[in-house]
């Protein structure tokens, strides 16, 4: 099995957070600080394919959370929360269909259980464009981007994950492989009804949770409510963080 690469912090309940699509584990690292200082034990998860993670061929969501019940049998987790953004969101709601016993309560940040046919054409198209050894600056990075990808925010977002080594510059992320695996990142596959307590949280500019999609998170999670965060879009952690905070440190006072 594949070992992921954590970050941990904190004592206490421990509470799993897994970022979204060409992310790492820092991305929640806002959420990350406000829980360690209430007393959970925080681990922050690199997925596959992303940050120091394993490189791998399958990103089938029942192999991703199986890697994340891996790293609990590693750390000695046998219940737990979870807090996952857009793909990590579908991780967490894998792991909660198949392991139900580990997963006491989920936080799933503006993600449905179905598949999409949203495309990241324009961002693989700007990836693509360079090789960032070739580089010497983030700047000039940016601007290549930029020729592809029109919003300012997405691009950024991406060079987070950009980083200088000692062999040049290097996207945390493995580019061709999640290219290959993309069909499987937008898609979904049911694996159970998962009964205990359930937030969702939209970003009220989003549209990666509309109405047509109640039913279906309604029938897969019997339990779930759901709360939208007003001026804010998909990354809506980062857009507000402290409102965000607040409804995941409530719901999990509340469950667990």
């Amino acid at each position: 099995m594949l070992n992921l690469h954590y970050k941990e912090q904190g004592q206490g309940y421990p509470i799993l957070l897994i970022h979204g699509l060409f992310g790492s584990l820092s991305n929640l690292g806002i959420l990350a600080k406000h829980l360690e200082s209430l007393s959970y034990r925080v681990i922050s998860i690199d997925t596959l394919n992303h940050g120091l993670s394993p490189r791998s061929q399958s990103m089938s969501y029942q192999h991703q959370a199986e890697a994340i019940k891996a790293l609990c049998d590693k750390l000695d987790i046998t219940q737990c929360a979870i807090v996952g953004h857009s793909m990590g969101g579908k991780i967490g709601m894998a792991a909660a269909q198949l392991y139900p016993d580990l997963v006491n309560a989920l936080v799933v940040a503006d993600i449905a259980p179905v598949a999409y046919q949203h495309n990241h054409t324009a961002v693989f198209s700007g990836l693509k464009s360079f090789d960032p050894k070739d580089i010497k600056s983030r700047s000039e990075a940016e601007k290549l981007l930029a020729k592809h990808i029109q919003e300012p925010g997405v691009r950024q977002f991406l060079l987070k994950s950009l980083t200088n080594t000692e062999d040049g510059w290097q996207w945390l992320f493995d580019v061709e492989q999640l290219a290959l695996c993309y069909k499987s990142i937008i898609g979904w596959e049911q694996f159970g009804h998962y009964k205990r307590p359930c937030l969702f949280i939209k970003g009220e500019n989003s549209d990666y949770i509309v109405s047509d999609y109640q039913q279906t998170v309604g029938q897969q999670f019997p339990k779930a409510e759901l709360k939208v965060i007003a001026g804010t879009g998909h990354w809506l952690h980062a857009e507000k963080p402290a409102i965000f905070n607040r409804l995941t440190e409530q719901f999990l006072a509340k469950h667990i």
